[in-house]
């Protein structure tokens, strides 16, 4: 008999991906920062919210497409940019061709496990995600490969603080998978037989360098490396913002923002777009959750500039609470790396395929005919549940 392996939720996703993978690969899935109080949050606000649905009215069809920096996406979710994406041999291409098979646009990390140029023939509608590391002309180059490969937009993440701490311990990440590496971690493997089967079947171990780090056709350093490189580049400015809009020339998204001033900063530094987001709990840890945030930044600078969300997604209806509070759309981390980790390509189908559900299911309840008609008068906001970040003292 053939196995099962479809989930009807992101919930059982996260369950098959930690009895599919190695304890110390799942560990890294989970991320977060020193108390995890951020990313407790970005999950638990959606549940405070509420909606406020019809009985009557519902239409038997309706519209979840929408755009996001000019790119036709058929629902309002695309894939957040995240790194290194071992935890399954096709990595992000496998991501790439779930996302187009499901009609939506990618965002591919710097510290991607596989080159730009293979994951872009995979899904075209793909955002090259920048770090801010090493000086303007490593910058600049790493545009350019982007411009090259066909890129459609640029996001750029300047929301991270290199906190390394967690309670609850830190997995142990190799420097390099080489046979001392792969013969100590055996035993945590041998755990994990389908996981070690799959890998054994590619003829090689999970590739921990970073080739979009480096010019096209080479290896890249590995992922150690270049996070070094990172943590001591100095910050960028408002300044360098500007510079490497007017140097890319066309979308860009800032991703990180949590505040009214500063999302007002980047609309005069030239972005096309911006996600409300705090890295998924990964930086700075009692960041409120990026949904607490929304209301005020959309309202702000939503006339202005797109304006998206990520942190916390896990179901339909979260997207369906967002767009409503003012959201373009939302992207999508921690649910669609599990889908890929327990069941590659077709578990980040099956992902999507959970959240188009959801989003129709919702609509239908608050006798919606688009995503695009959805209003903050569909979500009940409990007293207090708002964070405005950064507003005038005047």
């Amino acid at each position: 008999m053939a196995r099962d392996v479809w989930f009807e939720t992101v919930s059982i996703a996260q369950q098959r991906a930690k009895k599919r993978l190695p304890k110390s690969v799942y560990s890294a899935l989970i991320a977060a920062s020193e108390r995890g109080i951020t990313v407790g949050d970005n999950v638990d606000a959606f549940g405070e919210l509420g909606f406020a649905p019809h009985v009557i009215g519902a239409l038997e069809k309706r519209d979840l497409a929408t755009t996001v920096m000019g790119q036709e996406i058929s629902l309002p979710v695309m894939i957040s940019p995240t790194g290194v994406q071992a935890v399954h041999p096709d990595g992000e291409v496998a991501v790439a061709r779930a996302a187009a098979a499901r009609g939506t646009a990618m965002g591919l990390s710097s510290f991607a496990s596989k080159p730009i140029e293979d994951v872009i023939a995979a899904n075209p509608k793909l955002f090259f995600q920048v770090y801010w590391l090493g000086g303007r002309d490593e910058i600049a180059a790493r545009i350019e490969r982007a411009r090259a490969a066909g890129a459609v937009g640029i996001i750029v993440t300047t929301d991270w603080t290199f906190s390394h701490g967690r309670d609850w311990g830190s997995p142990k990440i190799p420097q390099e998978m080489d046979l001392k590496t792969i013969i100590k971690m055996m035993p945590e493997g041998l755990t994990r037989p389908r996981w070690m089967v799959q890998w054994g079947k590619t003829l090689r171990p999970p590739n921990l360098r970073v080739p979009n780090q480096g010019a096209a056709g080479e290896q890249g350093p590995p992922f150690f490396a270049a996070y070094g490189q990172w943590m001591t580049t100095p910050p960028p400015t408002w300044e360098d913002i500007a510079w490497v809009a007017e140097l890319w020339g066309g979308p860009l998204m800032l991703k990180g923002i949590m505040r009214l001033d500063d999302a007002k900063r980047a609309v005069d530094a030239g972005v096309s777009a911006i996600s409300v987001s705090n890295h998924g709990g990964n930086n700075l840890d009692g960041t409120p959750a990026s949904i607490r945030a929304l209301p005020v930044i959309a309202e702000a600078v939503g006339d202005q500039v797109e304006v998206l969300l990520d942190g916390g997604i896990r179901r339909g209806s979260d997207v369906v609470k967002a767009v409503a509070l003012g959201a373009r759309a939302v992207m999508l981390g921690r649910a669609y790396l599990w889908g890929l980790a327990a069941e590659g390509q077709p578990g980040v189908e099956n992902v999507l395929d959970i959240m188009r559900a959801g989003i129709d299911s919702a609509l239908m309840g608050l006798g919606k005919a688009s995503i695009h008609d959805l209003t903050p008068d569909d979500v009940l906001v409990p007293p207090g549940f708002t964070r405005t970040l950064g507003a005038p003292t005047t």
